[in-house]
C-alpha cells in the first residue's frame, strides 16, 4: 500500500493542509480513523469501503465530504484502495463553499447531497491517480479558481493560535485572538470548525503527541509534559477517550491511516 501526502501550492496554505492518496492492493479488514481536526474532499476510485460512525455500518459513496469528528470510527476496506482526498484548514470549506460545518459534525456524506461543492470537470482529472505532479496541477488550478476573493475572518486567527501552539491555549486566549468575545468565538467555531473551541483544542492537542513519539528517545514522562497534560492519568485518559485504546498499547509504527494522518512524516 502507498501513503503519499502532496503539499499544495504556497498561495492555498491558509486553505489546504495538504492533497493525499493512498493507492495499492491491501488486506481487507477494518482500519480505525481517529479525529485530527481537519476536514476532507474524498475521492475513491478503486473498491468500495464501509464506514461505521454511529453504530451501523454503511457503503461509502464513491465521492465523499468529511467533516470533523469527535471520536474515533472504523472504515472497512473491501479489497484494493484508491483514494485521493483534499485535506483542508478547519475553516476552509465554509470560507469556499458557505457551508454551515455543525451539520456535518461526526458524519462523512457523498458529495451528491452537497450541492454547494461542484466538482464538475475536476473529477476525470483526477482519478484514477495518475501521479504526483498531474494531481496536484489539477487540484491546485481547481482550488486557486475558488480562492480567489476569500478573505481570512475572526475564527482564522484563533485557529492559526490553536494549530500554531499544538492546542494548549484557553479559549479566553482564542478569543483575544479573534478579537471577539467567547460567546461569539463559540458561534463562529459552531459554523466554520463545527466544533467547540475547547474540544478542537483539545484534538490538536492530542495530535501533538504523534509528533512527539517520531523521536523514539522521548520518555513518556517529558512526551505527558509536553504535550500539556496534568499528569499521566489525565493524558492516559485523553488518549483512551480519541483512540479506545492504552497509549501503551497503541501501535504508533504500523503502516496505517490513522498514523499516516496524525504522525505527518
Amino acid at each position: 500500500m502507498n501513503y503519499i501526502r502532496i503539499q499544495p501550492h504556497p498561495q492555498l496554505n491558509h486553505l489546504v493542509d495538504c492533497y493525499w492518496v493512498i493507492d495499492g492492493e491491501a488486506e481487507a479488514g477494518n482500519q480505525k480513523i481517529i479525529p485530527d481536526g481537519y476536514t476532507e474532499l474524498i475521492f475513491h476510485y478503486a473498491d468500495p469501503y464501509r464506514a461505521q460512525i454511529d453504530g451501523v455500518w454503511q457503503t461509502q459513496s464513491p465521492y465523499l465530504l468529511a467533516g470533523q469528528i469527535s471520536n474515533y470510527f472504523y472504515l472497512h476496506n473491501t479489497g484494493n484502495a484508491g483514494i485521493v482526498a483534499i485535506k483542508f484548514k478547519p475553516a476552509a470549506l465554509t470560507q469556499l463553499f458557505g457551508l454551515h460545518m455543525a451539520a456535518y459534525t461526526d458524519n462523512v456524506v457523498g458529495l451528491e447531497t452537497v450541492p454547494a461543492i461542484n466538482v464538475d470537470g475536476l473529477v476525470e482529472k483526477i482519478i484514477p491517480f495518475k501521479g504526483e505532479e498531474s494531481l496536484k496541477e489539477a487540484l491546485d488550478n481547481y482550488l486557486l479558481a475558488l480562492s480567489v476573493g476569500v478573505t481570512a475572518g475572526p475564527v482564522n486567527a484563533a485557529v492559526d493560535l490553536v494549530l500554531n501552539a499544538n492546542g494548549m491555549v484557553t479559549v479566553k486566549e482564542m478569543a483575544d485572538a479573534a478579537a471577539v468575545g467567547e460567546r461569539q468565538l463559540e458561534r463562529l467555531f459552531k459554523r466554520y470548525v463545527g466544533l467547540s473551541p475547547k474540544y478542537y483544542a483539545r484534538i490538536i492537542r492530542f495530535n501533538y503527541i504523534f509528533q512527539l513519539i517520531q523521536d523514539k528517545n522521548t520518555p513518556w514522562a517529558d512526551i505527558v509534559y509536553q504535550s500539556g497534560y496534568y499528569d499521566q492519568s489525565h493524558f492516559i485518559r485523553n488518549f483512551k477517550a480519541f483512540t479506545g485504546e492504552d497509549p501503551t498499547a497503541y501501535y504508533f509504527d504500523e503502516k496505517n491511516m490513522a498514523n499516516f494522518f496524525l504522525k505527518k512524516e
